[in-house]
């Protein structure tokens, strides 16, 4: 079904709010109940829920597809939610002769790179490039290498500029690494009106400023794919366009956290990684609470990995010392039964915000491209690949129409 974005936004818009209660929680804190939180609103989806075993649990958590129409029966919104996230895939063309400047690039990373490449290539209307918060600049060789157009490559970090300059000079790329701060007044000093402007993975405030930018310069083309909408300054999101300003929808730095929950990489050692840490995390939580009187949880900073395969006890140790804790040792094997008991409660809750994921990064990403929009360009709304390869995979592309 093909919605106009202005109708896109509004069915997401009003289908969120009416379910604003379901999505709206904290998986992690409501874990300490052995009730579920929408008991009065929804006795039959938490039925549902509560009848679910551990397997049930961990098979859904990785299948989105088989846990919708599951839900769909007790949150009739889900469908209409959905179709309007459907988008269109763009196809791939293949790119001659890049191979050479995958060294040292991840596979995955690479297959992002080539895809968005080739997308900003067919809708190109500069006569320059310029690559947002470039990294060492891989986006931009490529480009550079298909298009024979100079490109600029802004980037935060002075060590990732001169690393990219470096291979750029190798390769006989005609690209300009310019050190600067994204977020900054001066930024504005690299635009100018011959520039395709791409970012690929660009992040929160990082990705706003550039449609900012693109608007206020009137750039001939802009190619984005965003990323990590919580990393913003404010407390909560700040819509760019008109019907985002007039929503009623506020989103909390926390719930634009909701869109970036789902991996991909890192396989099944990652996710063990995970349960373990959060079981730790978990019953040492239930531990100061039930023994200690604690009120809230206890934050702690992140551990290695191999300090946390040393188990429970030495976990324990770690915390009294990061955070000058007193709490007893003994029992720790029925604690950490009790965090295991948890963790599968907090996956059990997290099964709803699940399926509303991609609805929000949809909300998002309309209010992004409807600025866009507004500003006088053609926008189009699409995925760049499969989220096998990423998760992150939708695509904003704005071309400013010729003037006759």
């Amino acid at each position: 079904m093909m919605f106009s974005l202005a109708e896109r936004f509004n069915i997401l818009d009003q289908s969120l709010l009416q379910t604003q209660a379901l999505w709206r929680i904290d998986p992690f804190q409501l874990s300490f109940h052995s009730s579920l939180p929408w008991q009065e609103i929804a006795p039959d989806l938490c039925q549902f829920l509560a009848q679910l075993t551990d397997d049930d649990i961990i098979e859904f958590k990785q299948n989105t597809a088989s846990l919708l129409p599951e839900l769909s029966i007790f949150i009739p919104q889900l469908s209409t939610l959905w179709q309007a996230c459907e988008l269109e895939n763009l196809r791939e063309s293949p790119l001659h002769g890049v191979e050479a400047l995958s060294v040292g690039i991840p596979g995955r990373k690479w297959q992002q790179i080539c895809a968005m490449g080739s997308a900003a290539l067919k809708e190109n209307k500069g006569t320059k490039w310029l690559e947002w918060c470039s990294g060492k600049g891989f986006l931009g060789q490529v480009l550079a290498q298909q298009s024979h157009l100079p490109v600029t490559s802004f980037e935060w970090q002075q060590g990732l500029c001169d690393s990219g300059q470096v291979l750029a000079n190798q390769r006989k790329l005609k690209m300009t690494f310019v050190q600067g701060d994204a977020l900054s007044a001066s930024s504005t000093s690299v635009f100018n009106q011959q520039q395709h402007a791409v970012a690929l993975h660009a992040c929160g405030d990082l990705h706003a400023h550039l449609i900012e930018h693109v608007c206020q310069q009137h750039l001939p083309a802009l190619t984005l794919s965003p990323c990590c909408y919580h990393l913003i300054e404010g407390d909560h999101y700040q819509a760019l366009s008109t019907h985002g300003q007039q929503s009623k929808l506020q989103l909390s730095k926390n719930e634009l956290r909701i869109p970036l929950q789902e991996t991909v990489t890192g396989g099944q050692r990652v996710k063990q990684h995970r349960e373990l840490e959060m079981t730790y995390r978990l019953a040492l939580d239930s531990l100061l609470r039930e023994k200690m009187g604690h009120c809230e949880y206890t934050p702690l900073p992140s551990i290695k990995k191999s300090e946390l395969g040393l188990g429970f006890e030495h976990f324990c140790h770690w915390s009294q010392q990061q955070k000058a804790l007193i709490f007893p040792m003994n029992d720790l094997t029925s604690w950490e039964a009790k965090g295991r008991q948890r963790f599968m409660q907090m996956e059990r809750i997290s099964l709803i915000q699940q399926v509303f994921r991609r609805p929000l990064e949809m909300w998002l990403v309309c209010d992004k491209a409807l600025r866009l929009q507004q500003q006088g360009y053609s926008v189009s709304v699409s995925t760049f690949c499969t989220r096998e390869i990423t998760p992150r995979n939708i695509l904003i592309q704005a071309v400013l129409p010729t003037q006759s």
